[in-house]
């Protein structure tokens, strides 16, 4: 379930993700692996750790996690100082990242996919890198969760801006939030970036109706479960954390707004210069059913595969829209920074 900033923490260094400081390794049996730090401590039941136990158990390697501030934008930023990105593979990438790293790099931080074994098994319509060399390995889809013991939960966009919601949602800024990104992305394809009324009128009004905008999905979601307000832009996988919990499932409802939801598949990628031969191991690994099913559970989120191994129940917990909703890599290319720069001069924090 990836949380994650974007630009306002870049520079700031690399967080060793399982030791609390900086991790590097020069050994060449080692795989150092970049990601997101909630897939190393979220308030789920975080895979991190347990797949670097489960890795070395098999592989006569050590694997390294790093978790950056700047996440992605820490290792664009060092491919520009003309520095080593110290790092064999980035695990959570998503459409957005592989467009700007693109746009800054033209293209020269990541190395094309080796043949992998499992990748066949990846479905349909999650490779969202034209030039595949990111491989989904889960997705998820973000949406609203509400606490359905204080609210019922509008049905449609239109619905937040009612009076009787006034003050109940809290989202992200999708200038430092993948999460609030999605949502924004997801405002654009129902309002439009041209016209008489656009997503950026519907943030407006969203704004005078009392929503609470928080910098990261972690401080939105806190909020949330302090109640400070009853519905919070998250993941439609909620309540799969809520039942890992032992919490109320009524206090963790799920609303499709329109029936839609923002589908964000994460990719795994080498860099340039990495252990190829390592890292073709461990994307294979991650491949694996029994793996994906347990890095869904873990992390709480969909396989990529259509063969991950997932308890009987996983389905009535997770919950899929009718109707998902995503921009491909040609629609955010050339557009992406300049709707988050529009959106961040139009909404005052």
């Amino acid at each position: 379930m990836k949380r994650r900033g974007f630009l306002a923490a870049a520079g700031a260094g690399i967080t060793a993700a399982l030791a609390g400081c900086i991790s590097q390794s020069n050994n060449e049996d080692s795989l150092v692996v970049g990601t997101y730090s909630a897939f190393l401590d979220a308030p789920s039941i975080s895979p991190g750790e347990w797949l670097k136990g489960e890795f070395e158990s098999e592989f006569d390697a050590t694997l390294v996690w790093q978790s950056p501030p700047g996440e992605v934008n820490h290792y664009i930023q060092r491919k520009q100082e003309g520095v080593s990105v110290d790092a064999d593979l980035y695990l959570g990438l998503n459409t957005d990242e592989i467009v700007r790293i693109d746009d800054e790099l033209d293209g020269s931080l990541l190395a094309e996919a080796p043949s992998v074994e499992g990748r066949d098994s990846v479905k349909s319509g999650l490779n969202f890198d034209p030039q595949e060399r990111a491989i989904p390995f889960n997705t998820g889809y973000i949406s609203l969760v509400y606490d359905g013991t204080e609210t019922e939960a509008p049905t449609t966009f239109d619905g937040l801006l009612d009076e009787e919601h006034s003050g109940e949602l809290i989202a992200q800024n999708p200038g430092t939030s993948g999460t609030g990104r999605a949502f924004m992305l997801h405002t654009i394809d129902r309002f439009g970036t041209d016209g008489d009324y656009t997503y950026l009128d519907f943030w407006s009004d969203l704004q005078e109706n009392g929503v609470t905008i928080l910098g990261a999905w972690g401080d939105a979601y806190g909020a949330w479960q302090e109640g400070e307000a009853p519905t919070v832009v998250s993941y439609s996988t909620d309540q799969v954390f809520a039942d890992q919990d032992g919490a109320n499932l009524e206090e963790h409802q799920v609303r499709f707004l329109n029936d839609q939801a923002y589908a964000n598949p994460e990719g795994m990628a080498m860099f340039e210069d990495a252990n190829e031969s390592l890292a073709r191991d461990f994307m294979e690994f991650v491949l694996r059913p029994e793996i994906q099913g347990e890095i869904a559970q873990r992390n709480v989120v969909f396989p990529a595969t259509d063969n991950a191994e997932l308890p009987p129940d996983y389905a009535e917990l997770a919950r899929e829209p009718p109707d998902p909703v995503t921009f491909s890599y040609e629609d955010l290319q050339g557009s992406l920074d300049g709707w988050i720069d529009d959106w961040e001069r139009t909404i005052v924090q």
